[in-house]
């Protein structure tokens, strides 16, 4: 993920800002629950880097999407960004992943960024009743609005979410600064996605720590990860990140869905696998970690 890329992380400071209070009373609000549900994955599966170390050696490009959904419970669907996909696809989609999986698509750009949320229901239609079609494999929807989706805008995104059907699940990621500078809007923003059941997108990367704006709406987090190639920052930033979900699960907190990237993702197994031990060490689950099998290296078996 480009967004917030920085070459030089050296003087980024990574501490997570406090708790919003916003969260705190979402969650004071939540009706108590013993199932807590975690789900980590990285957004991509077609990445051939993987084929012998999550894949297995002969895996073939169609195979991918398969092998993926036995080693993490959920992805960052992004391809829907870019085209909603057809009926076929979204059968083999939900036919392909085990019991458990959940695929969380992303709002295609279209309506998200070409039409600002305007005039846009056919293709919200088209997209809402193709990932439906996903059955329990639907995860969380989310939409990113554009980078030039400022708080002038909040009438298109209140008029958008009120025509949704309540029962989609849906989570929004906010990326102009305009939104974690305006304390009212950010407020009135927040107010009007809880009266709506509609979840917020955080994202932990590097270059913008604005957004990292630790607001929830709903009892769930939907979290992307940015990852420095395995910088030993990666680490201290996941170990700080499991105590405050563990804290926030003792507030009423009940799903996280955290999307690990890093860059072209070919590490992003390995901090998936970390940020998955975590949760099981830390809060006592029982999360399958990816099998991340040793890389032969040219010349090592002479």
């Amino acid at each position: 993920m480009d967004f917030g890329k920085l070459d030089n992380i050296e003087n980024v400071d990574f501490a997570l800002p406090f708790t919003h209070k916003f969260t705190t009373e979402t969650l004071a609000a939540t009706t108590p629950s013993l199932k807590k549900e975690v789900y980590v994955g990285p957004p991509i599966w077609a990445n051939k880097e993987w084929v012998g170390k999550i894949y297995p050696s002969n895996a073939k490009d169609k195979d991918f999407l398969y092998h993926y959904t036995r080693q993490f419970n959920t992805i960052e669907l992004n391809v829907t960004h870019y085209q909603i996909p057809s009926n076929d696809t979204i059968d083999r989609w939900r036919e392909t992943a085990p019991d458990g999986f959940k695929y969380c698509p992303k709002w295609p750009q279209a309506i998200s960024h070409d039409a600002q949320l305007l005039n846009a229901l056919l293709p919200t239609d088209e997209f809402v009743r193709a990932v439906f079609g996903l059955g329990d494999k639907l995860g969380t929807t989310f939409l990113q609005l554009g980078p030039s989706f400022d708080t002038s805008k909040y009438s298109n995104l209140e008029f958008f979410l009120k025509a949704l059907p309540r029962d989609l699940p849906i989570a929004v990621e906010f990326r102009h600064p305009s939104w974690f500078i305006d304390d009212y809007a950010w407020q009135r923003t927040l107010d009007l996605l809880h009266e709506l059941g509609v979840g917020t997108v955080m994202s932990d990367v590097s270059g913008r720590r604005d957004v990292l704006h630790m607001s929830l709406t709903t009892p769930t987090l939907v979290l992307r990860f940015v990852g420095n190639e395995l910088h030993r920052t990666d680490y201290t930033r996941t170990d700080e990140w499991l105590l405050r979900i563990k804290s926030w699960m003792d507030q009423g907190l009940q799903q996280a869905y955290i999307f690990i990237h890093t860059e072209d993702n070919t590490f992003s197994p390995e901090l998936a696998k970390y940020w998955i031990e975590g949760f099981n060490t830390k809060m006592g689950l029982s999360l399958q970690p990816p099998e991340i099998r040793p890389q032969v290296i040219q010349g090592e078996l002479f």
